[in-house]
């Protein structure tokens, strides 16, 4: 036996050894697996290729198999056909003047203007109210007003106070229509008087629940509100949490001037407050007010002192058997049902109690145009029931446009109260007592230094009949407006007194006050003044006109007219 070595055969299983443990190429790794199922089963060509066969199978089924499942849900897609679902949205953008100095400069109003001469009966009543509240129940609270986190509203346009009231808006409505930096200038002054006047229980004197509802409508009407205004944001929230301690366990608000006129503008405040924070601890209060005034409210549409629904007689209104509704009474009453209404409070009734509220307004109206106090009229409260029946859905009825034509008489004006006090000063103070011949001489006096046009409102409501009147016109707009307007700026904004740098802003730097005082008879000057007469002066942006293509778009008016039944026929013609 030879023991040589074959080298050649060494050298030819080194070769296959090296080829299998190398990186070979996939068209030469394919080669051999084709031509070794060609071989027999029992060669090593054939265990070569099966070897292959397997190394190669896992990359395949990598691509096949997501390359099959999408065929397979191309297939399954294409059998059934879908609709396509296009969500409407809309984006509504309050445009942002974020700089008053950026409002176009106009001309400076004419310091004089023309007399006119307005004939208001005085017969109107007593709204001061009195709060200091008997021993009554107290309505328990949930939780501190500061104690539920603060909830940006979602409104935008969606009432007739809406966007207009935000900081850069402002700018942009005043322009729009009439106001100018002037009068925004006077609002200021007159925001931070009430600021630097509240009381330490967030209140303001005299008729302390009264006086804190109208300044609550004040901050509201400039957009500020507790969480958000830097400036004036606390007052706010003192001033709401101050309503929420003083309510009843019944809802009710105490007024000792023995006519509740506190009650229906508290309402009203803490429903616009609602509107604009969404706080749920106003929510609650707000709706527990309404209870009251819906209940109260007489089967002819109106209210009387104290809500009483079933006075007929025995109050001095008249005649038994026959309801005699207060056409001032119910002017509050009407403010806090649309309040309540704007901001989606549920009150059982308060659709119709506004429907009904109509046909209430209209049994004062007078043939000829106006409205009276509890019977046809053509005095001061001719603006009040106008305003009303334009807020309730109700302004394109005659009555409305009678009474804006009688109130084309009228010219906005302030009674100079600082000259009472002048005069009242050289009276010496035991002799100052209604009925005195000093007192009636320092008021001669005054008479005689006064004009005209204010010497006609000495004893009367100019104020509070105006605080209504501007309303109305802004919201008829057109030459109703523009006149009143014209007349209104210069003279509201020089009435107004100044005391310079007497209170630091919320940036520290020291801001001038003012107040209005009037020589109104029914009045609780200073605060009800000041109120009103700002109020006035923020109506450019504190609505959207009624009549206006925006306010019909985004809010569904309640257009009512009355029928001799107790029904009430909706007229939903021109919405």
């Amino acid at each position: 036996m030879s023991n040589a070595i074959d080298f050649d055969e060494v050298d030819s299983h080194l070769k296959d050894i090296e080829r299998m443990y190398s990186n070979e190429t996939l068209p030469r790794r394919l080669k051999v697996l084709f031509s070794g199922l060609k071989a027999p089963r029992q060669s090593r060509e054939y265990k070569a290729a099966m070897i292959e066969m397997q190394r190669l199978s896992a990359p395949v089924a990598a691509l096949l198999l997501p390359a099959f499942a999408v065929g397979l849900l191309v297939v399954m897609s294409s059998g059934a056909a879908v609709e396509d679902r296009i969500i409407e949205t809309q984006v509504l953008e309050a445009e942002e003047i974020k700089d008053l100095d950026k409002i176009q400069e106009f001309e400076k109003p004419e310091e004089q203007v023309e007399n006119m001469d307005i004939d208001i009966p005085i017969n109107s009543p007593d709204v001061q109210v009195q709060t200091d509240a008997p021993d009554q129940p107290m309505s328990p609270q949930p939780q501190a007003f500061d104690a539920v986190m603060t909830v940006k509203s979602p409104v935008i346009l969606k009432n007739i106070y809406g966007s207009t009231r935000n900081t850069g808006t402002r700018g942009a409505q005043l322009a729009k229509f009439g106001g100018d930096p002037r009068t925004e200038e006077a609002v200021m002054r007159a925001l931070r008087w009430l600021k630097k006047n509240q009381q330490a229980d967030g209140s303001w004197q005299r008729q302390k629940i009264a006086m804190t509802g109208l300044g609550i409508l004040t901050f509201l009407a400039h957009g500020e509100k507790p969480g958000e205004s830097a400036e004036f944001g606390e007052t706010v929230q003192k001033a709401l949490e101050f309503l929420l301690k003083s309510q009843r366990a019944d809802g009710k608000f105490n007024g000792m001037d023995g006519n509740e006129y506190a009650h229906p503008i508290a309402t009203y405040a803490l429903c616009e407050a609602y509107g604009m924070t969404l706080n749920p601890n106003v929510k609650a209060a707000a709706e527990k007010a309404l209870v009251p005034i819906i209940q109260g409210q007489h089967r002819t549409g109106g209210w009387t002192y104290k809500m009483a629904p079933g006075v007929e007689s025995g109050d001095g209104h008249g005649a038994k058997g026959k309801y005699r509704d207060d056409t001032s009474y119910m002017g509050w009453c009407a403010q806090a049902l649309k309040a309540a209404k704007l901001a989606k409070l549920h009150a059982e009734g308060l659709e119709k109690a506004m429907k009904l509220a109509v046909k209430g307004f209209k049994a004062n109206a007078h043939p000829s145009g106006g409205f009276g106090y509890t019977s046809p009229g053509t005095g001061g409260l001719t603006s009040v029931g106008c305003l009303c029946m334009q807020l309730l859905g109700a302004s394109n009825e005659g009555e409305v446009k009678r009474a804006l034509d009688v109130m084309d008489t009228w010219t906005p004006t302030f009674s100079s109260y600082g000259l009472i006090n002048a005069e009242i000063k050289n009276v010496k103070k035991e002799e100052i007592k209604e009925g005195s011949s000093a007192l009636a001489v320092a008021k001669g006096k005054l008479a005689a230094k006064i004009p005209e046009e204010e010497r006609k409102f000495f004893t009367s409501s100019a104020q509070y009949y105006f605080y209504y009147a501007t309303q109305c016109k802004f919201h008829e707009g057109g030459k109703h407006w523009d006149n009143w307007n014209k007349a209104m700026k210069p003279r509201y904004v020089k009435a107004q007194l100044i005391q310079e740098k007497a209170i630091k802003d919320d940036k520290g730097v020291d801001r001038d006050i003012g107040w209005w005082e009037n020589a109104d008879t029914h009045t609780d000057r200073p605060v009800m003044d000041t109120c009103l007469a700002a109020l006035q002066l923020m109506v450019y942006y504190r609505y959207l006109p009624t009549t206006s293509k925006e306010a019909v778009q985004v809010e569904e008016e309640i257009v009512a007219t009355s029928t001799d039944s107790d029904d009430i026929t909706v007229d939903a013609g021109n919405l």
